[in-house]
């Protein structure tokens, strides 16, 4: 993975308060406040989120009304009326024009991302995800840059992906697959996204895919890994069923280990009961 490519300045801070770090968990992008932000990008970069029906839910913590709403006209700006208030206003600390900071992130290309986060945690802005050009990637990098305070420092981890990867992507449009609580046997409106990922998988042109299963952090982990596991078990067979090679397809359960949101919520514990498909 490639990070680390861009620092803006060579001094560092002095060590900011986190107690008050908040993080907000939105379905189709993730955005949090205080010294911390935190943006979910998980959406295609062959459809722009702008056309997706994903959500922008907006939590956490403002340090006060006017950066709240500059935050919430700026996201509105971008995906309209799917932007869902969840924003509260409290004493949190910020470093040196955090406000500014993080309506400079909220860019329109950050819709080419998928798989993407972006963590802005004190003075460092961190994006991570796939994009499927090398000028996307450093495009984004600059735009991150342009007008940022010289104390900031930004890591561009962005991975370079190859197209077939975004179609799978696109198709599952940030859904998740879901299953009986607790089992690995899936729901009407599991095998429902599944007959959509069968027709997008049926596209890559005989390309090899891993079906990789994951859950939340509850429970003991071996028995999480075993469960993740099994539930990639019960995607591959169904997607046999709907006409896939078995050989094709590979199942890896990687349990709690690779969180994409804070279990310490219900909706970031459902958003980490997951399964996501590689495309090798």
């Amino acid at each position: 993975m490639l990070e680390n490519k861009s620092l803006l300045n060579k001094n560092k801070m002095n060590p900011i308060n986190l107690t008050q770090v908040y993080r907000s968990i939105i379905t189709g992008f993730v955005v949090s406040m205080s010294a911390t932000v935190y943006a979910d990008l998980s959406q295609s970069n062959v459809a722009p989120m702008t056309t997706s029906t994903a959500p922008v839910v907006v939590s956490g913590t403002a340090p006060d009304d006017a950066t709240k709403q500059a935050i919430l006209r700026r996201l509105r700006e971008l995906y309209g009326d799917r932007v869902v208030d969840q924003l509260k206003v409290g004493k949190v600390r910020t470093p040196p024009q955090w406000s500014q900071t993080v309506l400079a992130s909220l860019q329109p290309n950050l819709k080419n991302v998928t798989q993407g986060r972006l963590d802005i945690s004190g003075a460092n802005i961190t994006l991570h995800g796939n994009v499927t050009s090398d000028g996307m990637r450093s495009q984004l990098e600059t735009q991150l840059g342009q007008g940022l305070s010289t104390a900031y420092t930004i890591n561009n981890k962005l991975e370079v992906v190859a197209l077939e990867q975004a179609v799978v992507d696109k198709a599952l449009a940030n859904r998740i697959i879901e299953f009986q609580s607790g089992s690995a046997v899936l729901t009407p409106v599991g095998q429902g996204i599944l007959n959509d990922m069968a027709v997008a998988l049926n596209k890559v042109g005989g390309r090899s895919v891993r079906i990789i299963g994951h859950t939340d952090d509850q429970g003991i982990p071996a028995t999480n890994l075993a469960l993740s596991l099994a539930r990639a078990d019960a995607v591959k067979a169904y997607l046999i069923t709907k006409g896939l090679h078995a050989e094709s397809l590979t199942a890896q359960g990687l349990g709690s280990t690779k969180p994409i949101a804070d279990n310490a919520t219900d909706e970031g514990r459902r958003r980490n009961r997951r399964i996501e498909f590689d495309v090798l």
